[in-house]
């Protein structure tokens, strides 16, 4: 069994949206770079969105290189974490998690350190669950006292794993789901 520990959030001083993975798969835990797997949606949608593009395209990563896309991201208000942070899983899929290994990020932390934080976007179904499972309570205590709401929102996962939409679908998702 493999123990998967995720990476330290990508944030900059006036983040509005928090994207939240499950977990990094192989590919990304490899490479120590979100959502390194050639053929995830993530950055093809996220330079769309940040950059006005009516559509996604995976050439379009290589237009810049890893810093520079993080450093696009969090300059368009957006950070980038994962739900846990550590766990055992063997592969990359998200349903082979061990659930008894899950141990949460503090995702409560973060929101508090940026009052402009409007939203919380789950990169797939999975980090949905998991933040409900490990972060659900805190985070309506957190809303309560600091008097604000935040908007949660699914988008449909960036996995390749993820094959009944296609990218153009999957960037119109996102980009309803985050812009809308």
């Amino acid at each position: 069994m493999s123990q998967a520990e995720s990476f330290p959030p990508l944030e900059g001083p006036t983040a509005h949206t928090l994207i939240l993975g499950s977990m990094p798969g192989q590919a990304s835990l490899s490479a120590v770079r979100y959502y390194a797997h050639p053929r995830n949606a993530f950055w093809p949608i996220m330079l769309a969105i940040t950059q006005g593009h009516a559509e996604a395209s995976f050439e379009s990563v290589h237009t810049l290189d890893y810093a520079q896309r993080c450093v696009l991201l969090t300059a368009s208000g957006y950070a980038l974490w994962d739900v846990l942070a550590s766990c055992e899983r063997p592969g990359s899929l998200d349903s082979r998690i061990v659930r008894a290994s899950e141990q949460a990020n503090d995702i409560a932390s973060l929101v508090t350190r940026h009052p402009q934080l409007q939203c919380i976007a789950c990169n797939g179904k999975a980090a949905e669950k998991l933040l409900k499972r490990h972060c659900g309570e805190s985070l309506d205590k957190l809303q309560a006292r600091l008097q604000r709401h935040l908007r949660i929102v699914s988008l449909p996962s960036s996995s390749p794993a993820m094959a009944s939409l296609t990218l153009a679908e999957k960037h119109q998702l996102w980009a309803d789901g985050l812009l809308g």
